[in-house]
């Protein structure tokens, strides 16, 4: 199964994507792409730690994801990615658009062929005000485009608003 969990900052789809791979019963490697960029991320990134199962485990990658999907799947393993989000916030800071594209192209390209199921969480950008600056606006553009792209090869997906998961395609979540 694969699986795209959208919504807003602070909409309970990290812990809805936590809940999501512990009731597979499997073995779940947590994919992580936050940088600890300064004091109030390495706070969240701890907070994210503290609210993941102990035995899971760890693979940070911020810029190559979906050759650290290739490397650590496996049938019968989830492989929950938090966030891509940050993961496209990585690939603008490379500032190197062949970078942006390839490893774009590589995760959605990469992903129908995995057999692990893949959670994957990421904001949706496009509910609010259009950003003021070029920057902003671009990078809410390439979070609108990866999230449509993913979206056609997932089984599932899911928005969270208010901890309230709604099912926008697929099975809805427990």
């Amino acid at each position: 199964m694969k699986t795209l969990i959208l919504g807003g900052v602070r909409s309970g789809k990290s812990a809805l994507g936590v809940r999501q791979a512990s009731a597979g019963g499997g073995e779940v490697v947590f994919v992580a792409t936050a940088t600890a960029g300064d004091e109030e991320m390495q706070r969240r990134i701890e907070r994210h730690r503290r609210e993941r199962p102990a035995g899971w485990a760890l693979v940070e990658e911020p810029v190559h994801l979906a050759a650290a999907l290739r490397a650590h799947d496996a049938t019968g393993r989830c492989l929950l990615v938090d966030c891509l989000t940050l993961w496209l916030n990585n690939l603008l800071d490379a500032n190197h658009e062949a970078i942006l594209s390839r490893e774009v192209d590589a995760l959605v390209e990469t992903l129908p062929r995995l057999s692990a199921d893949v959670i994957m969480i990421a904001n949706e950008t496009g509910l609010g005000v259009i950003p003021a600056n070029a920057l902003a606006r671009r990078f809410c553009d390439e979070a609108g485009r990866l999230n449509q792209r993913l979206a056609a090869h997932c089984d599932r997906v899911t928005f969270v608003a208010a901890g309230l998961p709604m099912a926008l395609k697929g099975p809805a979540h427990d």
